[in-house]
């Protein structure tokens, strides 16, 4: 008797064209990272200029293809136009992101306005434009937010920001609807606490950190590279029928 085994997909990513915001530190740059060694050609997004050609370097001295296109993302005509001078992305992975924390009592409009400009509204019209540039050019592409646990659960001081993340959860959803027959996949990574710069203030709070390490039950704070699988896994035809959910590297925090 023969058996005809069947294919494992491809987590190679040569010849793609991803494209990742928030791209100039932390997560945003792991995932810039990941997305260049598994081969694709990663565009560079965030504001920061100098922390983007720093990492370009970097990653051409890797061999890697990579360029650096500094962008505020909540200024909404300056996206659009730069991702229509562009050939359509393949990949768009969006790490760009804010936080204020603060009791719901105490939350400030300036503050509940910025976190959703740039965590909802330009996270939304990202994707919108990037699926635009597909559609008219009948290409198939991976939309990806890093999104947070905490789109899943609430947190003390946290109405704003699980507000904004349940939100992308809810347009991840929608779009991946819409776009299905265009096989434009739309999904989130939802990370627990990761040790980036970010985070250093609250890991370095006893208090904060002994609440964090409660929650998770692998024993361990989240680092960078726990997501960097799951990025080039929805960025892969390895992940060809996933859309419309979320990865959840949280080591067991939404388990509960």
């Amino acid at each position: 008797m023969t058996i005809a085994l069947p294919k494992t997909p491809s987590f190679d990513l040569t010849g793609m064209r991803a494209l990742v915001t928030g791209a100039s530190s932390g997560i945003g740059l792991a995932c810039a990272t990941a997305l260049a060694r598994a081969g694709a050609h990663v565009t560079l997004v965030a504001r920061r200029a100098d922390q983007l050609n720093a990492l370009q370097q970097a990653l051409s001295d890797e061999g890697l293809h990579a360029e650096a296109l500094p962008l505020d993302m909540t200024d909404l005509d300056a996206l659009e136009n730069a991702i229509n001078q562009q050939e359509p992305f393949d990949v768009v992975l969006n790490s760009a992101g804010l936080a204020k924390h603060s009791p719901a009592l105490e939350t400030q409009i300036d503050d509940y306005d910025h976190v959703f400009s740039l965590n909802v509204k330009a996270a939304y019209f990202l994707f919108q434009f990037a699926a635009k540039k597909l559609i008219d050019a009948g290409r198939p592409g991976s939309l990806i937010s890093i999104s947070s646990q905490m789109a899943h659960v609430g947190g003390l001081d946290r109405a704003v920001y699980c507000a904004s993340k349940h939100a992308v959860e809810g347009f991840t959803k929608a779009m991946a609807i819409e776009w299905g027959k265009q096989n434009i996949r739309v999904n989130t990574i939802c990370p627990t606490f990761i040790k980036t710069d970010l985070t250093a203030a609250t890991f370095n709070d006893p208090e904060k950190r002994a609440w964090i390490e409660s929650h998770i039950k692998l024993d361990r704070v989240g680092e960078v590279e726990d997501l960097m699988g799951a990025v080039v896994y929805l960025a892969s035809n390895a992940s060809a029928m996933v859309t419309g959910t979320s990865i959840k590297v949280d080591g067991g925090w939404t388990a509960e």
